[in-house]
């Protein structure tokens, strides 16, 4: 298993080489403008290539999907600390419409994918004065830190290349952003993506040569060149998926030797389980998110929802609170930064867990948290048209042990 894999690797490494996949060897400049980064298996990652992995293009999707079909408001924080959702310009923009041709679940989907998969994303802040009216995302984008301090915003639009001024970029960051850019997961996970896209492609080339990685011919005669071109000729006529099962005819002493291969190895099954979950590990999510389960591992139960709850805890609320704090410093007017804010609405996460949803309630209630009428709009139900609805009540079964079984009177 281990050393076929090494020789196809080394076959598909000859082949890019020659030219047939654009195999470069790209430098860290070359690697800035044109957004891919080689690896030690001979694929070049780039955004692109990197999707075309279907743990990494779930990876994405999934991450940016939950976070940005999120409930998202503009608050204003109130003088006894509450948060109240305000209505204006600047939330439609946010949580509406931040251009003429996206939804804000659209636009944030789209800014929340290139801060995973690239580390950055960029939007256009677009004004009218000096008032904010709406954000258009900037994909041929680079940022450079400048040596002086601050950074350099290039734009690539309709083939002309432009710098931006840094006030009228919003710029997502990733991880690590100690220099004002975040980390790029294809970066820095080339050669583990590398070498998935090598080992797809030497799995998909098996296949195409009908699941015979190779077969041999012989004879008790020497051909000369002739004959060799002749018979290479023949024989390529039988290879192939969509020849498999034809019946050679063989002359002249010829025959032919199958050289076994088991259908796993064949689709390098232990070497891509592996990479599964090696490219879950750089977009941070749990392989059982994208359908990957270990060994002796389900997809169901309590195990799973504490993975689910590790990756909401630790992978998608601090994104939600990196995104926040952004928007509050590059979206929100100066003047109004302390009291209004970019919130999103993480109890939503909670709606198709309907058990887990009534215990958050009903500690909600029993803690005099909430009013009847408010848990009923979280279930979106309409408000209670009795008084108490509006009144909160607390558990109150507890009582010292010294009153047991005493009356009002304090009698038995």
């Amino acid at each position: 298993m281990i050393r076929f894999l090494k020789a196809a690797l080394r076959g598909v490494r000859n082949e890019l080489s020659a030219g047939e996949s654009g195999w470069v060897n790209l430098t860290e400049a070359q690697a800035i403008t044109t957004g891919g980064y080689a690896s030690n298996a001979g694929r070049t990652v780039s955004p692109a290539t990197a999707l075309e992995i279907s743990a990494a293009w779930d990876c994405v999707k999934k991450t940016a999907l939950v976070m940005s079909t999120l409930p998202k408001a503009l608050f204003e924080i109130q003088p006894d600390g509450s948060k109240l959702a305000i209505e204006n310009e600047l939330s439609d923009v946010l949580t509406i419409q931040p251009n003429p041709d996206q939804t804000a679940q659209e636009f944030w989907e789209g800014m929340i994918a290139q801060q995973v998969l690239r580390g950055n994303g960029y939007a256009e802040k677009l004004f009218v004065g000096d008032r904010l009216v709406g954000l258009r995302p900037l994909l041929n984008t680079t940022a450079q830190v400048m040596p002086g301090g601050g950074i350099k915003y290039n734009v690539l639009d309709r083939g002309q290349a432009q710098d931006m001024p840094r006030e009228k970029v919003f710029h997502l960051r990733g991880f690590g952003a100690g220099d004002g850019l975040g980390l790029s997961a294809i970066k820095y996970g080339a050669n583990s993506m590398g070498a998935a896209l090598a080992a797809d492609q030497t799995a998909g080339k098996v296949f195409a040569n009908g699941m015979m990685a190779s077969g041999v011919v012989s004879t008790d005669q020497t051909l000369d060149a002739t004959q060799r071109v002749q018979l290479q000729t023949m024989l390529d006529s039988y290879t192939g998926s969509t020849r498999a099962g034809k019946v050679m005819a063989l002359e002249a002493g010829l025959k032919y030797h199958q050289l076994q291969m088991n259908p796993e190895d064949a689709q390098l099954l232990a070497t891509r389980q592996f990479q599964v979950e090696d490219v879950c590990r750089w977009f941070g999510v749990p392989p059982i998110i994208v359908g990957h389960a270990s060994a002796g591992q389900t997809m169901w139960g309590s195990g799973v929802e504490a993975i689910m709850l590790s990756w909401l805890t630790l992978g998608i609320n601090p994104l939600l609170i990196k995104i926040a704090a952004r928007a509050q410093i590059d979206l929100i007017p100066r003047a109004k930064r302390r009291r209004w804010g970019l919130g999103f609405d993480t109890e939503e996460l909670l709606r198709m867990d309907s058990k887990a949803k009534g215990e958050f309630l009903s500690k909600m209630a029993a803690s005099g948290t909430m009013t009847a009428n408010e848990r009923r709009a979280k279930l979106n139900l309409p408000r209670h048209a009795d008084a108490a609805a509006d009144d909160l009540m607390i558990q109150g079964a507890m009582a010292p042990l010294g009153d047991l079984g005493q009356g009002e009177n304090g009698n038995g």
